[in-house]
């Protein structure tokens, strides 16, 4: 039985801030509303970064203006937290504006497990760490629900952990470290002891990518406010992601993306290492291996 999911990701909503047109989020959450009621969904999927934090006093009523905006969807809405979202608030705020639980949660929908993957997304700034950091609690939690998966799994995060190049993003071109966890590896590990077929959905990046790793496809959805790609327009994306035997995603909007692909179970052959430090490259090189 196919599931058919509405996402929106950063929707970054507050002043404007470098390219994120933050002053036109609420009126493009009218238009989503309108967009999620058209086509719909079993559920929505929210990535987070609702909000350009700013302080706790304001954060906290821009955040509630999100939330009701978010009143005007019919379909159930499944929210994740974003960085902006925790700068200055804690998890518990967020529950209590959204009036919902933001610890990890797994359900089935039609033939499909959904995993909301929860994991801490504050970014902590000091002078021993700055950035994010993969908790053992949240990976963990990553790798049981991916070894007990028993039908295909969807798992949707903010922070993608693909690890895919950021070549050409306005904001992590220069500052990659920024644009997953350190050790995105692990998780990508866990991911790997799947016995059925995976799919990643993920925000934070504000650009559509593609990016298939280990058979396992990733996606990330452009942000609803975002401009870099689109000449300082906000580019609006509203997404369709459906799930069944062939997996098809449609971002609609002034930086739209279509694409259908069928997911797979099958690894691929682990790769090599520094061929300098090879044990059979060393051999062939020194003549002892023909």
């Amino acid at each position: 039985m196919p599931v058919r999911i509405a996402v929106v990701a950063d929707i970054h909503h507050g002043k404007p801030s470098a390219t994120k047109r933050g002053d036109t989020a609420l009126d493009l959450m009218d238009k989503f509303a309108r967009f999620s009621n058209d086509a719909r969904p079993d559920f929505v999927i929210d990535l987070g970064d609702r909000i350009s934090d700013e302080n706790r006093e304001t954060d906290l009523v821009l955040e509630q203006e999100v939330a009701e905006a978010f009143k005007k969807v019919e379909a159930p809405v499944h929210h994740l937290n974003g960085n902006h979202d925790r700068d200055h608030l804690d998890v518990s705020d967020n529950e209590e504006i959204l009036g919902q639980s933001l610890q990890h949660m797994a359900f089935d929908a039609g033939d499909w497990r959904i995993a909301l993957w929860r994991a801490d997304s504050k970014i902590l700034r000091g002078p021993e760490h700055s950035g994010f950091v993969l908790q053992e609690a949240d990976l963990l939690w990553l790798l049981r629900t991916v070894q007990n998966a028993d039908r295909p799994l969807l798992v949707v995060s903010h922070v993608p952990v693909s690890g895919h190049s950021q070549v050409g993003n306005y904001y992590f071109q220069n500052n990659p470290g920024a644009s997953t966890y350190p050790m995105a590896e692990r998780a990508r590990a866990a991911l790997a002891q799947a016995s059925v077929p995976v799919v990643c959905l993920a925000g934070h990046v504000h650009w559509n990518t593609i990016t298939t790793i280990d058979g396992i496809t990733h996606l990330t959805q452009q942000s609803l406010t975002e401009s870099f790609t689109t000449q300082g327009d906000p580019a609006g994306a509203f997404g369709i992601l459906e799930l069944d035997d062939t997996v098809n995603w449609t971002v609609e909007g002034r930086d739209p993306v279509t694409y259908s692909f069928r997911p797979a179970v099958a690894r691929w052959s682990p790769p090599l290492p520094v061929f300098s430090e090879h044990p059979e490259f060393a051999a062939r090189r020194e003549g002892r291996l023909k």
